[in-house]
């Protein structure tokens, strides 16, 4: 598939998606959607940036608008799970892009938000629920909404989802939910808990797996400095005024990110930050503003290396390097997305040249060396 307009999609959505300016298809998005609207279930495994969430909208959307083979019941038809708000928040934002007009908003279940505004749209109809599993599983403990209408689950970012230690509530909400479904289940990596998880939920799935999930794309080019604590901050400094783009910038630590973001204000840069101890309402409007171009810096902790879509960054800086192979990938995977190039520097100080050489050799890949003079 070359173009979405090959798929015999329904006029309606085939409108949205031309509005949206969506016509060429990422190569993920053509591997599993044909499978999709045939009704298969889909596991994938795929980079970062590579155009997951309309590989499932379009999928959930097309199976909205085809007319039901018997009496539609009230209640959700489709649901997507996923590990973040924020990736949820985005999620329901590109339904609502991509949703034909006869069509209802979605319903966007998620903690940290006020719960009355989440019931009040699954009261007024919704069809497709958008939600983290713990809101989720809070709502059906409390017989506050039904599953037995479920026709289609996707379960996005699924190592992510496990990682943050969701796979207990994951099974009991599948088990809740029909067992006649259609399933897709994607995820950036296939660690053994993930395939077994897909085991449990998936029948003969169409098993797609995208390029390397345990590298950064080759898009991005990848850089790395060897600083001492006095050049660390000053070599951040250059870096970010030689850059006319969007930049992410990466702490370890919700202390560190706060007093990285309030020396960065104080030097003349435009920055922001998110972290977990922030609320919804700042990290949503943190994120907009860096979208929006007001902030030209976003300093974060690894809550932003998943499930955060930004368009156009243009620069991912690791102030400090990360305790992990994976969380890098996903650090990385902010920049060069869709194809397009990217840039990732990564500051390391002197006493952790074996860890950077350690996550090369683990990674499978060689992070080019550079000097600070050169900056």
């Amino acid at each position: 598939m070359t173009s979405f307009s090959e798929l015999a999609l329904s006029p309606a959505l085939t409108a949205r998606l031309t509005a949206a300016q969506f016509s060429i298809p990422t190569p993920v998005q053509a591997a599993a959607i044909p499978p999709a609207l045939a009704g298969h279930d889909v596991l994938a495994t795929a980079q970062t940036g590579t155009g997951k969430t309309l590989a499932f909208l379009i999928p959930a959307l097309e199976r909205l608008l085809q007319p039901p083979a018997a009496a539609r019941t009230r209640g959700i038809e489709v649901l997507i799970l996923t590990p973040t708000r924020e990736l949820a928040m985005q999620i329901t934002a590109q339904y609502q892009q991509l949703r034909p007009r006869q069509l209802p908003p979605a319903a966007l279940l998620v903690g940290g938000l006020s719960e009355r505004p989440q019931l009040e749209s699954l009261r007024q109809g919704a069809r497709v629920a958008v939600a983290t599993p713990g809101r989720l599983e809070d709502f059906l403990q409390r017989q506050l909404m039904r599953l037995d209408g479920i026709g289609l689950l996707v379960l996005d970012e699924a190592d992510r989802m496990l990682d943050i230690g969701f796979l207990p509530a994951i099974r009991r909400i599948v088990a809740a939910l029909p067992r006649a479904r259609q399933t897709m289940c994607f995820s950036a990596t296939m660690p053994p808990d993930v395939a077994r998880l897909a085991g449990e939920c998936l029948r003969n799935p169409q098993r797609l797996s995208l390029g390397s999930v345990s590298k950064p794309a080759p898009t991005v080019k990848l850089h790395a400095y060897e600083v001492t604590d006095g050049e660390k901050l000053p070599l951040l400094q250059q870096l970010l005024g030689k850059e006319s783009g969007r930049c992410l910038v990466f702490a370890r630590t919700k202390r560190g990110t706060e007093r990285l973001t309030k020396t960065l204000t104080r030097e003349g840069f435009l920055a922001t930050m998110i972290h977990g101890n922030r609320s919804q309402a700042q990290r949503t409007k943190a994120l907009a503003g860096f979208q929006e171009g007001k902030f030209q810096v976003l300093v974060a902790t690894d809550i932003a290396a998943r499930g955060i879509h930004v368009d156009d960054v243009a620069h991912v800086i690791n102030f400090d390097l990360p305790e992990v192979a994976d969380d890098f990938v996903h650090r990385v995977g902010r920049t060069g997305r869709a194809g397009e190039s990217g840039l990732a520097t990564t500051l390391v100080h002197r006493s952790q040249r074996a860890d950077l050489q350690r996550m090369e050799k683990q990674l499978g890949i060689r992070i080019e060396r550079r000097q600070t003079a050169a900056v």
